[in-house]
């Protein structure tokens, strides 16, 4: 049902969505809060993984951002974080007919696997999807053994 059409405006639609978001759950500390809505900006946020063999790519939609607005770290020494935000720009003096782009965090977590190289990442924003992209570092190369010839001594 789309409330616009029987009468409700938009500044009022998004007042109301803020209010809701604010309230949604009832949860006594603000820890707990950040976590919850931690928990449901990962679920809507959207991401592919692909192994090839020298790396893993992660794929991640997060469309109308800036660059400069997107983090990439590590946490936890194996945790790859993404994060953004894209705020709603309530300055604008204009009524909205109809409001279904997401607005809000932009959030995923992947552990990473053991031989991921922390040292080769690198991540690239283009079109609305952040490549970030995880070399593999192999076990160093064994040396064939040197066999010794055991003689017989006097």
């Amino acid at each position: 049902m789309d409330l616009n059409n029987i009468g409700f405006d938009s500044s009022m639609l998004m007042a109301l969505q803020d209010m809701l978001d604010m309230y949604e759950e009832p949860v006594r500390h603000a820890t707990s809060r950040s976590y919850l809505r931690d928990g449901k900006a990962m679920a809507a946020t959207q991401a592919d993984l692909k192994e090839y063999p020298n790396a893993y790519v992660f794929l991640v939609d997060m469309p109308g951002l800036k660059a400069y607005k997107i983090k990439v770290h590590i946490e936890d020494e194996n945790m790859l974080v993404v994060y953004g935000e894209r705020k709603q720009d309530k300055k604008e003096m204009v009524k909205y007919l109809k409001i279904e782009r997401r607005f809000g965090k932009f959030l995923k977590r992947f552990v990473l696997a053991e031989n991921a190289d922390m040292d080769a990442i690198s991540a690239i924003y283009q079109d609305g999807v952040l490549t970030v992209t995880v070399e593999k570092k192999y076990p160093p190369e064994t040396k064939p053994r040197k066999t010794i010839e055991v003689r017989v001594g006097k």
